[in-house]
């Protein structure tokens, strides 16, 4: 009997670690701010979304890499509203040159980034042809996309699919607004989101309410029986899943 009950359990367990929800958190924007550094306090496998050539990006980067942490440049690219872009910038008058060459200098910043995420970008992730020559670079450097979705229209996501680019999607934002109350209210619907779906994707960004707010919730996370993972074990789950399909057919 003892052999059988220790075969149970050992598939129990085995079963109950696959059925986990999964979350992963994006940090975005840091780099502008010396006190962007208070983000590190955050407990887990915290991801880092990283504003290329500012004042305190490379080195932020450098120091989440050095900890394991799961590093992205942050891509500032245009808005609907046009609002000012930060250097390493992509816009709608540039062309597939001119969008390699931006690329390249982010990645000689920040060589060990996994991919990339959109910082604002409301219109240019509307427009396919951005979209291509940006996953062109993406595939030809075997980098991940993450869609910020700061557009309900964004074409990166068919154009990522187009190009073999892995890609995932925003579900939360966080900290719309800097309050304990909302971003709690925020971090429940991550949590409800994750139980539905098995896995998650959100959203915050390295503000001092945002940071203490976070620093309480996200221990919850195990009560919930959900895991905080770093961004790139959700793009391997999917290709795990793809894979497992694959056998069984």
């Amino acid at each position: 009997m003892r052999p059988l009950l220790v075969l149970f359990l050992t598939l129990f367990s085995v079963q109950s670690i696959a059925h986990t929800s999964q979350v992963a958190i994006v940090i975005d924007d840091m780099g502008y701010r010396y006190t962007d550094k208070h983000a590190f306090t955050l407990p887990g496998a915290i991801t880092y979304a990283v504003l290329p050539h500012t004042t305190y990006g490379k080195r932020l980067a450098i120091q989440a890499n050095s900890t394991n942490h799961d590093v992205l440049i942050h891509v500032p690219m245009e808005s609907e509203n046009r609002k000012k872009l930060g250097p390493g910038a992509l816009t709608s008058n540039m062309d597939e040159q001119a969008f390699s060459q931006s690329l390249t200098k982010s990645f000689a910043e920040i060589p060990f980034a996994i991919g990339i995420n959109n910082h604002m970008g409301s219109y240019l992730t509307q427009l396919y042809q951005p979209m291509a020559w940006t996953m062109a670079f993406l595939k030809q450097n075997n980098l991940l996309f993450l869609d910020s979705k700061t557009s309900p229209h964004s074409k990166a996501q068919q154009a990522a699919i187009d190009f073999g680019v892995p890609v995932k999607a925003r579900h939360i934002f966080l900290d719309n607004e800097l309050t304990d109350e909302y971003i709690s209210q925020q971090f429940k619907q991550l949590v409800n989101f994750a139980q539905k779906h098995q896995t998650a994707i959100a959203i915050a960004h390295p503000h001092p309410e945002t940071v203490a707010t976070l620093n309480r919730l996200i221990p919850t996370l195990k009560l919930h029986g959900i895991e905080l993972v770093p961004l790139s074990r959700l793009y391997q789950k999917a290709t795990d899943n793809i894979i497992e399909a694959k056998i069984t057919e």
